[in-house]
């Protein structure tokens, strides 16, 4: 996927594009703690209730819905 396919605003209007919404917004952004990468929450409320998704910065700049993996120590051959 391109990384305007996986922006911000690209993602949180995919995973929220179904619902009936009354308003979404940002409610928290930090950095994690391990590997200090930012993430978002995202609510949005409706009639039957609030909804909440987090999504989380990648190596790349993109955003998902999953934690980018860890850095792992590798080895190389030369």
């Amino acid at each position: 996927m391109e990384k305007a396919e996986r922006s911000l605003r690209f993602m949180v209007e995919k995973w929220l594009v179904m619902a009936p919404l009354v308003s979404v917004r940002v409610t928290r952004g930090s950095r994690a703690r391990s590997n200090q990468r930012r993430y978002v929450c995202v609510e949005a409320l409706q009639s039957a209730g609030t909804f909440a998704i987090y999504l989380f910065r990648q190596v790349d700049g993109t955003w998902d819905v999953f934690p980018a993996d860890a850095e792992r120590p590798a080895m190389s051959v030369f």
